[in-house]
């Protein structure tokens, strides 16, 4: 942290770094009821919030707020901290924090997601939660599901209802003052260059033909109708239908060839 950076009047530049000794004597100390250790903890460990809410930046919302609400996933995982665990207070605390905000931001996210599949995620949060505390490492989805009693499908399937959308122009990595994007790292082989220059250039020519033509190749091309079904509507013989149809092809390659 350099400078005096300010985020809910609290200045982050002199935020206080507890070592895991002192942290895990201090946890000892409030879990006896000491009220003292545990604002001494929750102030130690505001860095920790941070950090977390790093990863949700540039995503539109007040900083402030995302602070606020990892500092309510801080205490809860300050208070639901086992010490009988040979875990890491950090480890257990930094999936509590981002549970928080990732319940916060999912609650006033505009996307809306059924009740049932949110019941889901909510469950799945929670044991993600419980067993991150009891293994102190995060599961993977099948340990999830097993642990729910769940088909593996619905713990994926809840899990991306909740997900948060991400823009094609977030920036992932940026060098020099450069920005790489998500939209930079995905592939079209369709939409290239020469096919946006193909169908500006097939769009024009059929722009050309003749009101008729443009009809007769819709009927042929878009709605699949034989000659003689497009005869019957337009009320034309069949070859004249062949005519005008091959004219316009035609035309349009002799407009396209041009152009």
């Amino acid at each position: 942290m350099h400078g005096k950076v300010e985020i809910c009047g609290v200045n982050t530049a002199k935020l206080p770094l507890l070592k895991n000794d002192e942290t895990q004597m201090l946890l000892k100390k409030a879990k006896s009821g000491d009220r003292q250790a545990r604002e001494k903890l929750i102030h130690g460990n505001l860095r920790l919030v941070l950090s977390v809410i790093q990863k949700f930046s540039g995503r539109g919302e007040n900083v402030d707020d995302l602070f606020q609400v990892g500092c309510i996933g801080l205490i809860k995982a300050i208070d639901n901290f086992d010490t009988s665990q040979n875990v890491r207070f950090s480890t257990y605390g930094v999936p509590m924090i981002a549970g928080e905000i990732r319940r916060y931001l999912r609650d006033n996210s505009s996307v809306r997601v059924s009740r049932s599949m949110r019941d889901t995620a909510y469950k799945v949060l929670q044991a993600k939660e419980k067993l991150t505390g009891d293994t102190g490492k995060e599961p993977n989805v099948d340990e999830i599901a097993k642990h729910l009693g769940i088909k593996r499908e619905e713990v994926v399937f809840s899990m991306d209802a909740i997900s948060d959308p991400v823009s094609l122009f977030e920036p992932v990595y940026t060098d020099g003052g450069e920005s790489i994007c998500i939209m930079d790292q995905i592939g079209d082989d369709r939409n290239t260059d020469e096919h946006w220059l193909e169908k500006l250039a097939l769009s024009d020519a059929i722009a050309r033909l003749g009101e008729r033509e443009k009809r007769i190749l819709a009927l042929r091309f878009y709605d699949g109708k034989t000659q003689m079904e497009v005869a019957n509507e337009i009320n034309i013989s069949q070859a004249q239908v062949s005519r005008l149809e091959k004219n316009a092809i035609n035309q349009i390659k002799k407009n396209i060839f041009i152009s």
